[in-house]
């Protein structure tokens, strides 16, 4: 039957099964989100043959608003209605209005920000006509519904995926092989790194404890890492198994804790969706053409939408403006493209000035991943009263201190590994190309022994809110 279906729609057989397989990942999760995920998956194919379709620009234009609004409101609903009225109620409560706004209560649906932004890419591309609307609605579907990327990304387009999708795909070994290490490093990333910071993290930012500033500086340094792990090590989980099938997908993160501005950490920090915003909302709105404050402005929403679209809450608002605020001196200057080549590039270690940049840029990050990773905004000021406060220059002191220590030389075990790599792809892309293959093979199986060995217990995985 499914061979049936296939050659009935004129695709590949292997494209229907990992659309099979996309749609079952899914449904494994929650099957009521399965039937969103359809809804949206035809709700933009068809809305794509009509712009194409359309007989005049009026109709064109209406068809694409029409898709863009829908989109929207389907990601609104499920992902900020709840936040909106809850924000709307207190404030009107706070000057003395009482209201009975109610909530929806609704279940957030796994990745619904993921494959939203695929559609709506998809739809603006054919408006602008880049691209034709997909004809064969299993090609599509695969499209969206990729399940590497259906969790947390990266956030493809369909001007890069889809023609492989359509292509014929044979297996190569070396490609194979090369698939399997990064998917290594991501589960390393994932379940060593990130597992194990996250169980830390969450004693230090736990809203009823009470820590000197140098135990909250030291939670926050680990939620830095906690985070980094978490993401980039399913992107690489994620792009290794692509690479398996024959597809390559974008990359995501480029090590973006080895950055010398803020600047360049964006460029560098889930690159798929800053590319994504900058080509989408940063242009379409004048990009830097329109004058200064047109240019300050644009770069503000930016940043406010990225944080908004972290998640439903005052905190990720906050982070976002923060790191607008970090990133106005550069655009000012003029200084905000002034890293693009890799650092200290061909050599084993930074100049001074560039690790006092890398510090730098750190620190500032850290700072704002505060703000992302508190509860409320009295919590994260709570926070950072205690980290600039004299507690700042005590020793560290909180629950399992020691196993603290133990982790932080596992983390700096990680960021060394991560520095030697930092011109490949991925870190162990060639690492100890030069070296016996002996000596290859004993790091990957120490680096396979560490993942079974020293998982984290948290299996907190962050991004899944998304």
């Amino acid at each position: 039957m499914l061979y049936w279906l296939a050659c009935r729609q004129r695709v590949r057989l292997q494209n229907l099964l990992l659309l099979v397989a996309s749609y079952f990942f899914y449904a494994c999760w929650d099957w009521r989100f399965l039937f969103l995920l359809i809804f949206s998956t035809i709700l933009n194919f068809g809305i794509g043959i009509q712009i194409e379709g359309a007989k005049t620009p009026s109709a064109k234009r209406r068809w694409f608003w029409l898709s863009i609004c829908l989109n929207m409101v389907l990601l609104g609903v499920f992902k900020y209605y709840d936040f909106f009225v809850l924000s709307l109620r207190d404030s009107l409560s706070g000057i003395g209005v009482e209201t009975n706004l109610s909530t929806l209560d609704l279940i957030l649906p796994i990745g619904i920000s993921f494959y939203t932004f695929h559609g709506l890419s998809y739809v603006i591309d054919i408006y602008l006509d880049r691209i034709r609307s997909e004809r064969n609605y299993i090609d599509y579907a695969f499209f969206v519904s990729f399940f590497p990327l259906l969790i947390a990304g990266p956030i493809e387009r369909a001007t890069h995926l889809l023609p492989q999708l359509k292509a014929t795909r044979t297996f190569d070994y070396d490609t194979a092989v090369d698939g399997m290490r990064q998917i290594l490093w991501g589960l390393f990333k994932k379940i060593v790194i990130a597992d194990n910071c996250a169980r830390f993290a969450n004693i230090l930012f736990d809203p009823a404890a009470e820590y000197s500033g140098s135990s909250y500086l030291l939670g926050a340094f680990f939620f830095s890492i906690q985070i980094y792990g978490d993401f980039s090590g399913y992107s690489d989980i994620a792009i290794g198994t692509a690479r398996l099938l024959g597809i390559n997908l974008l990359r995501n993160f480029a090590y973006p804790y080895f950055s010398r501005d803020i600047a360049e950490f964006w460029r560098r920090w889930h690159i798929s969706l800053t590319t994504w915003f900058r080509d989408y909302l940063y242009f379409p709105l004048g990009g830097n053409r329109r004058g200064l404050w047109r240019t300050v402005l644009n770069t503000f929403i930016i940043f406010l939408v990225s944080g908004l679209w972290h998640g439903a809450n005052w905190t990720f608002i906050v982070w976002g403006v923060l790191n607008a605020c970090y990133f106005l001196p550069l655009l000012l200057l003029g200084k905000n493209r002034q890293h693009l080549d890799i650092v200290a590039k061909g050599r084993r270690f930074p100049s001074f000035t560039e690790f006092r940049g890398i510090t730098f840029t750190f620190t500032l990050t850290t700072i704002a991943w505060i703000f992302f990773r508190a509860e409320s905004l009295t919590h994260a000021w709570k926070i950072l009263r205690a980290v600039f406060s004299p507690s700042l220059f005590q020793w560290p002191s909180f629950p399992t201190i020691n196993y603290a220590y133990v982790n932080l030389i596992l983390v700096f075990f990680f960021l060394w590994i991560e520095w030697l790599g930092r011109e490949e792809p991925y870190a162990i892309a060639k690492f100890g190309q030069s070296r016996p293959a002996v000596v290859r093979v004993a790091f990957y199986l120490l680096i396979g022994f560490m993942i079974f060995s020293l998982q984290g217990r948290q299996n907190q995985f962050i991004y899944f809110q998304f």
